[in-house]
C-alpha cells in the first residue's frame, strides 16, 4: 500500500493481527478468491444490524439507511489479477444488495473503486485501533416503495 501512495494503513504495525484473522476464518465471515486453483484475494464479510461496531459512532454525515446492510472490510489482493477488487466486492453487494465499507483516508484506489462501483461517502468513522479517520461509503439497492394512495397524499412522485 506504501506503495501506492497509502503509507498509513496497514503500515509497520502488521496489520490485521493473526488472531484477527483467525477469529474471521473461526466464524465463518473470512472469504477468499482464487484464480486457477492460487488465492489471489481476501476479504471480511458479514451480514445483520448493527454488526459494526464502528459504524455507531459517525461524523460529517449518515448512513442511507438502518435496515439490515452487509460489510465489507479487509479486503486485499496480491496484484496479480485486474478487477479483483471489483469481483470481491460485487459479489458481496449480490449478498445482500445493502453494502457498507470504510477506507483509510490515503487510500485513494479504493476510494475511486468505490465511487466507480455505484458507493455514496457517507460518512466519517474512527477505528479504535489507532483512531484514524476512515471514510465511509454505502451502497444500497433501490426498492420501490407501494403505498395506499389515500395514505400517502395527493402527489405522485416517479
Amino acid at each position: 500500500m506504501e506503495k501506492r501512495g497509502n503509507p498509513n494503513q496497514w503500515g509497520a504495525t502488521n496489520w490485521p493481527p493473526t488472531e484477527l484473522m483467525a477469529n474471521d476464518i473461526e466464524n465463518g465471515n473470512s472469504y477468499v478468491c482464487s484464480n486457477n486453483n492460487k488465492i489471489i484475494a481476501t476479504f471480511f464479510f458479514v451480514q445483520g444490524k448493527d454488526i459494526e461496531p464502528t459504524y455507531a459512532e459517525i461524523t460529517n454525515g449518515s448512513w442511507i439507511d438502518d435496515a439490515l446492510y452487509g460489510v465489507i472490510r479487509r479486503i486485499a489482493s496480491d496484484g496479480t489479477k485486474r478487477g479483483v477488487g471489483s469481483f470481491c466486492i460485487n459479489w458481496a453487494y449480490e449478498q445482500c444488495n445493502h453494502l457498507r465499507i470504510d477506507t483509510h483516508v490515503d487510500n485513494l484506489i479504493m476510494q475511486n473503486l468505490l465511487e466507480k462501483l455505484g458507493f455514496i461517502h457517507c460518512c466519517t468513522i474512527y477505528v479504535e485501533k489507532d483512531n484514524y479517520p476512515r471514510l465511509a461509503y454505502e451502497k444500497q439497492e433501490n426498492r420501490l416503495i407501494i403505498t395506499n394512495f389515500k395514505q400517502y397524499g395527493k402527489k405522485l412522485i416517479f
